[in-house]
């Protein structure tokens, strides 16, 4: 069964993990996990402190070459009752101010960032499409 808008705007934000799509300017796939905070229809991730390699993320390179991303959440169980993904489609930004928001927003969400460092860069999805499905039943 499909979800409307707001159903998978809050399964959405509900959601402990997304996978964040990127693509390069040739239209190469990247995917990885992100941590997330969602307001309204913007969802931000950050770069912080976790040791990455290599020193300059290739999802920042795809995104100031193709701003256009794809976030998925999904639960999955052997229960199939208890089966549904949302996906929020938009565009990013990397954000150059302001940052302390978004950074508020993440810190709330994950108490783990008390002991992370946040001074990389934060991103800014405004999303333009968020769609869902859910199991409803054979």
């Amino acid at each position: 069964m499909n979800l409307s808008e707001l159903e998978c705007r809050s399964a959405f934000a509900e959601a402990r993990v997304a996978r964040l799509a990127t693509a390069d300017a040739e239209g190469a796939p990247h995917l990885v996990p992100i941590t997330f905070a969602v307001e309204g229809d913007r969802v931000y991730f950050a770069v912080d402190g976790k040791p990455k390699s290599p020193a300059r993320l290739r999802r920042l390179r795809n995104i100031e070459q193709n701003p256009q991303v794809s976030l998925l959440v999904d639960e999955y169980d052997e229960d199939w009752e208890r089966l549904w993904w949302v996906r929020a489609d938009g565009r990013a930004r990397i954000l150059t101010e302001g940052l302390e928001a978004p950074r508020g927003l993440l810190r709330g969400r994950y108490p783990q960032y008390a002991d992370v460092a946040m001074d990389g860069p934060v991103v800014e999805i405004a999303v333009g499409r968020w769609s869902g499905w859910r199991y409803s039943g054979a």
